[in-house]
């Protein structure tokens, strides 16, 4: 079994730069349909440590809780982590509620870019810690 696997979007890809023992299927710009349909039929989520961030890039046209629910039902760990969307309060919410029905962390990103999105670089660090 892996020890981590980082799973998401361009948030988790910087994750992925500071907790560089992890497997990381991550990939800038993708929201929680297009990596539900991309990467989990090709990867099962089997890892002592699965960390998510997936909402960023979702839009009104996508069932963010459906998707998410979805993963996290077939994602297997000792521990998932959540790093919450900095934006979008709708998304907020349906990641809390997935995590609460598991018994997830949730991780809030406290130090942003200045585009209110991403981490910065210590904002990158904390997270990665976090997960440890």
């Amino acid at each position: 079994m892996l020890d981590c696997m980082i799973v998401g979007d361009s948030i988790a890809v910087g994750v992925s730069q500071v907790r560089t023992e992890c497997v990381s299927y991550s990939k800038g710009g993708i929201n929680s349909y297009q990596w539900l349909n991309t990467y989990v039929s090709k990867t099962p989520l089997v890892a002592k440590h699965v960390i998510i961030s997936l909402g960023s890039n979702d839009h009104k046209y996508i069932k963010t809780s459906k998707e998410l629910e979805t993963i996290r039902a077939l994602t297997k760990a000792d521990r998932v982590y959540w790093i919450l969307p900095a934006i979008k309060p709708d998304i907020q919410e349906d990641v809390y509620a997935v995590a609460a029905m598991h018994g997830d962390v949730v991780l809030p990103i406290t130090r942003l870019q200045k585009d209110g999105i991403h981490p910065s670089s210590a904002g990158y660090k904390q997270l990665a810690e976090k997960t440890k």
